[in-house]
């Protein structure tokens, strides 16, 4: 490895020690440009890595709301505004009661190159709160929302900082905190927020984009080693918006998803969710009850296990994560190579701890990495970006072609960074390259600050 690539790894691995998922993702990503520091010494003297590690901006903020019997209630709001070289923050808020620094950190410092590797010029950023949405009203968490905005509104804006929904933060939540926004500053500045509704600048297709996009990425994969998605059997995790997505683009190519998961347990239903009313029940169990699938499984009288991750089942051909970061482990992942799976294909943000992502990739699976298969979804938002600007509404056709061929370009250059640096088929590391150069010559370019 790269001294300097080397060194900066472990100054972050000391001073962030507290931090695990932010110095993981770090070490991950830092581990696979060390090459491209091996060609371009003038990073290392312009101090590239040491900045690039930090954020330009991360602020804590405290919300207060009050529930619907007039209580208050205290939550910690973050925003992380890690990179802005390339263009305005941009990245998702999440609602969850787990959400903490080092998330929020670790979650900007992968939207950055995520959205490097989209090819639009926007920049890196996530935030979000511990507030958890589930069980509480309409009104309590417009309430929530509401003061969420009111401590960030000053520092976002559309050539600022855009953020979106992400877990915990829908369409609803996306509403409430753009209602609040128009009234605090007292103009239409839509291209604020993205996930909007139709109704109010949103763009078509944008709850299925991460979803459609990871189907988009993997059927080049597919079509790379003379293969098709016609009759695949996919496992996917989560049953939120990303799968939801994923579900009905594979069965809308010929695929299926045969196994489904959430926090209570997995399903596995053998005649795939490929039917309207399969599709339409998530949709709705997602809305009413986002802690349980097992409603799926006794709604269509398929099995049901519960307390229980999938992983290392032998009948797919397909491995999808997209739930949440660090679902795989080590444990998981021998259990998946065991299975003979061929395609393991990543969706959520860092969804395979850093050992069991590199036990999978020295092995015969061919492994995607999620910053280049979800960067759909930041991608549409930044196309939502551009029709706000325009005031313009692009079809739901235009959408999704220009979509598709981010997607192909996406793992066309990851493909084409790895063997540029003579690394063969990893598309891990090629994604990290591709996106990590981007940003720092950019940064070079801009001179220190």
């Amino acid at each position: 490895m790269n001294a300097y690539v080397e060194k900066v790894i472990e100054e972050v691995k000391e001073k962030y020690r507290d931090q695990k998922e932010f110095v993981q993702t770090v070490e991950e990503v830092l581990s696979s440009v060390s090459c491209v520091l091996d060609r371009h010494p003038e990073y290392e003297e312009a101090g590239i890595l040491e900045r690039m590690v930090e954020p330009e901006r991360m602020f804590s903020f405290r919300v207060v709301w009050t529930d619907d019997a007039g209580r208050p209630h205290t939550n910690v709001g973050y925003r992380c505004q890690f990179n802005g070289a390339i263009g305005p923050y941009k990245g998702g808020l999440r609602f969850q009661k787990n959400v903490n620094e080092s998330i929020m950190k670790f979650l900007a410092f992968e939207q950055t190159y995520k959205n490097a590797l989209t090819g639009l010029p926007i920049g890196g950023g996530k935030g979000g709160s511990d507030f958890d949405p589930a069980g509480k009203s309409e009104g309590e968490i417009m309430r929530f929302c509401q003061s969420y905005m009111t401590a960030l509104y000053r520092y976002i804006g559309p050539d600022q900082d855009v953020p979106a929904g992400d877990i915990g933060v829908s369409g609803k939540e996306i509403g409430y905190l753009f209602g609040q926004y128009r009234r605090l500053r007292g103009d239409y500045q839509n291209g604020v927020l993205t996930g909007k509704g139709l109704s109010y600048g949103g763009s078509l297709i944008r709850p299925e984009a991460t979803g459609y996009g990871a189907i988009y990425y993997l059927n080049e994969v597919l079509k790379d080693h003379n293969d098709t998605l016609q009759g695949k059997k996919i496992g996917v995790s989560g049953y939120g918006n990303v799968a939801w997505g994923i579900i009905k683009k594979a069965a809308e190519l010929g695929a299926k998803v045969t196994y489904m998961s959430g926090p209570d347990g997995y399903i596995h239903d053998e005649e795939g969710i490929v039917t309207a009313e399969k599709i339409d029940f998530i949709t709705k169990m997602r809305r009413d009850d986002p802690l349980h699938c097992k409603p799926y499984a006794e709604r269509f009288g398929c099995a049901f296990v519960a307390n229980e991750k999938f992983w290392g089942v032998k009948d797919v051909d397909i491995y999808m994560p997209a739930a949440i970061q660090n679902d795989v482990t080590l444990k998981e992942a021998e259990k998946i190579l065991a299975s003979g799976v061929k395609y393991y294909i990543e969706v959520a943000n860092m969804p395979t701890t850093n050992e069991a992502l590199q036990l999978l990739r020295n092995s015969d699976i061919i492994v995607a990495p999620s910053k280049a298969v979800n960067a759909g979804g930041v991608g549409v938002s930044a196309l939502e970006m551009s029709q706000n600007s325009q005031r313009l509404s692009w079809s739901e056709e235009e959408v999704d072609e220009l979509l598709k061929l981010m997607m192909k370009n996406i793992y066309k250059d990851s493909k084409k960074a790895a063997q540029e640096y003579g690394l063969g088929y990893d598309l891990v590391a090629g994604a990290n390259i591709a996106g990590f150069k981007k940003v720092a010559q950019a940064m070079y370019e801009q001179g220190i600050f």
